[in-house]
């Protein structure tokens, strides 16, 4: 006779109702921070590869989560817009590896085109000649990992609220942050936009693609969405942003000297730790850079004159999300230095790309904020959407 004991199913049930994702609200949404870590991570690890199978792996893992946990806001809507300039990149690379001629020796001539003479003092370089299949192959992976990098970035940007990350910023770094935060409101308002105008042209009876449609859209999307970046950094202007405070000289100097140092020992700490005579004085060197640096920027904070509204709170959520990313990264590394020839299949001679099963099982814990990061709430005015993962609570 086989039953089931009360206090382990009791303990069972309220393990997982701890661990379901909550409705999203202002209070338990996750920090910028932690979005955007997540990202990075996984743009790292498309920067260490050029397996298609890897970085499509990637690309999908981004997208379920974006799908999974995206909000209506307008700068949400941008992932679409990032897919679209990934592909582009994929284009323009292989349109110049045709033009320009590739390095790639390749025997699989695909079609010759007329090569344009150049002087002596411009050898190797070519204009037109031969086209290989290799030349294409080794263009399309090359193209395909800058891509899924752009990708990655679109889907912190459709991810993480841009003037909440301001918020996280070092005090020493608030200035430029501010700068930056301008700089990355320019993408999600030209999305926007875009939706706007086509909207707009499509009630006229007008047409929406083509290239006069864009030519039309073109101008004032970019007009449109410069202004609203404009008006963002009025508005912040307006309301302090950027003021600083007095501090004496000696702790300005000290500031850039340990900032300036730290940034130094770090990069020398990290050519080290990549160089193969240089793992002895690596290690010291990047710890000694990072504490110098940190110093610095505690230091920098003190001229920031500002205070802090419902201050983002890292709790156990927000560690996994940005974890899960970097475990990605590191798993990537590792399997790059293990077995490199899984992560850059060869072109010459042409072979089919593998899926390295341990680098495609960590790509995979990338999908844990569409598990544990908090659910947004539908759209005004729609139903409630099935859970993708099973995982929340409902609302």
């Amino acid at each position: 006779m086989t039953g089931t004991t009360p206090g382990r199913t009791d303990a069972s049930a309220d393990l997982i109702r701890a661990w379901r994702a909550p409705a999203a609200s202002r209070s338990n949404a996750l920090p910028a921070g932690a979005w955007w870590l997540w990202a990075l991570g996984l743009a790292t690890a498309a920067s260490r590869t050029t397996n298609p199978l890897l970085l499509g792996l990637l690309v999908g893992v981004a997208g379920y989560v974006v799908a999974a946990r995206r909000t209506d806001a307008p700068w949400a809507r941008s992932y679409g817009a990032f897919i679209k300039i990934g592909l582009f990149v994929i284009g323009v690379r292989l349109v110049f590896s045709v033009f320009l001629g590739s390095p790639i020796p390749g025997t699989h001539v695909v079609f010759t085109l007329p090569e344009a003479p150049l002087p002596e003092w411009a050898q190797g370089v070519r204009i037109g000649g031969r086209v290989t299949a290799e030349q294409l192959v080794f263009a399309l992976y090359d193209g395909a990992k800058l891509a899924a990098l752009l990708i990655c970035v679109g889907a912190a940007n459709s991810l993480a609220n841009p003037a909440r990350l301001l918020k996280s910023l070092p005090g020493a770094l608030y200035e430029a942050g501010v700068a930056v935060v301008v700089a990355m409101t320019f993408a999600p308002n030209m999305v926007a936009d875009v939706m706007r105008l086509r909207t707009a042209r499509r009630l006229r009876g007008r047409p929406t693609g083509g290239v006069r449609a864009v030519l039309q859209i073109g101008l004032p999307v970019l007009e449109g969405a410069l202004e609203r970046s404009v008006a963002v950094a009025a508005s912040m202007d307006a309301r302090g942003y950027g003021r600083t405070a007095q501090v004496p000289a000696v702790v300005r100097h000290t500031t850039n000297v340990l900032t300036l140092g730290g940034l130094l020992g770090v990069c020398a700490g990290t050519y080290g730790l990549l160089a193969a005579q240089g793992a002895v004085y690596g290690v010291p060197l990047l710890i000694a850079g990072l504490v110098a640096a940190m110093a610095g920027l505690r230091l920098g904070g003190a001229r920031s004159v500002r205070t802090r509204y419902r201050p983002d709170h890292w709790g156990a959520r927000a560690w996994l999300v940005a974890g899960s990313g970097a475990a990605v990264a590191v798993a990537m590394i590792w399997a790059g230095g293990a077995d490199p020839a899984a992560l850059h299949p060869g072109v010459v001679p042409l072979t089919a790309p593998v899926l390295p099963l341990w680098p495609a099982a960590a790509v995979l814990t990338g999908l844990l904020p569409a598990v544990v990061a908090p659910v947004p709430p539908p759209p005004a005015g729609s139903p409630v959407p099935p859970s993708p993962t099973g995982f929340e609570e409902q609302v």
